[in-house]
């Protein structure tokens, strides 16, 4: 049986992010990502304005005047969530961890899908592969990703991006969209990515928290690393404290976006506490603006 409060959780998210699509992301998806090819669908007679390189000859002369063929695009195409669920995603200082974050994000993404009659998958990784759904489609299939990602309780602690990388390429051998979602706390791991992104279609969600770049001014503070377990005090109030946090961030940041950027991998930015409809819209008009 599947408790009272997780369901819940589940129907408040996929209300909420059913809305998001309905309002902000309407024809994003759609728009951002191409089909497989292109079908052949019907032949019509020429209308002005048709480009004559789609006359179909062999036609026109059966009839005596000009026909064209038209071509659908053979749309299904499947999409993979590898997300991140190590110890650093219970983390938030916003009114939300990011977790929460991440299970708002996969179920917009995994209802845009759907609405586009497309397939989802999903596999939960921390420093082992913790989840795997196979994709397939349907509202149905989407409840079950969500409530994956709510209930799910993680083994490892530590991640380990390029073990879920090593793991998708062998489970889904079809070329896909994959959205890996996490804050890539991780080393070493660009030479799977880029075998990845050579396979798929990927694109990194990079998930972050205010804290995690900029400490609060409130004095002796004890901080602990989800991942490792190991805790430090330290004292906010000392401005060189704050500025050498703030330069490792950035350092951090850096080395991932030189990650990506050598993978060609493309990047959503979100952080807790904020909306994210405004990264994904920006992130689809972009890929629109790419295949014009």
């Amino acid at each position: 049986m599947i408790p009272q409060d997780l369901l819940k959780k589940v129907r408040r998210i996929e209300l909420r992010t059913a809305r998001l699509v309905d309002d902000v992301l309407a024809g994003g998806y759609h728009s951002a990502f191409k089909g497989r090819g292109m079908e052949f669908e019907e032949v019509r007679q020429y209308q002005i304005g048709d480009d004559v390189r789609t006359i179909d000859w062999n036609v026109s002369a059966r009839y005596g005047e000009p026909f064209v063929k038209l071509y659908r695009e053979e749309r299904e195409l499947t999409v993979m969530l590898v997300v991140d669920v190590s110890g650093s995603q219970h983390f938030g200082t916003h009114e939300q961890f990011k977790e929460e974050l991440v299970a708002e994000i996969c179920a917009t993404l995994s209802i845009s899908a759907i609405r586009n009659n497309d397939k989802v998958g999903l596999i939960c990784f921390s420093d082992r592969i913790e989840a795997y759904i196979p994709p397939r489609k349907g509202s149905k299939h989407v409840l079950r990703v969500i409530r994956e990602l709510l209930a799910i309780e993680p083994e490892g602690k530590r991640t380990d991006i390029g073990c879920a990388l090593e793991f998708l390429n062998k489970v889904q051998k079809k070329r896909s969209i994959v959205f890996l979602v996490s804050d890539m706390q991780d080393h070493n791991w660009q030479k799977q990515l880029q075998i990845s992104n050579r396979r798929h279609d990927v694109v990194a969600v990079s998930t972050n928290d205010i804290a995690e770049s900029a400490l609060p001014k409130v004095g002796l503070m004890r901080i602990e690393d989800p991942e490792t377990g190991k805790s430090h005090l330290i004292d906010t109030a000392s401005k060189r404290v704050r500025k050498a946090w703030k330069q490792l961030a950035a350092e951090r940041t850096i080395a991932i976006e030189q990650t990506l950027r050598r993978s060609r991998v493309d990047q959503i930015k979100v952080k807790t506490g904020e909306p994210f409809t405004g990264a994904l819209r920006q992130f689809f008009q972009r890929r629109e603006a790419r295949r014009a």
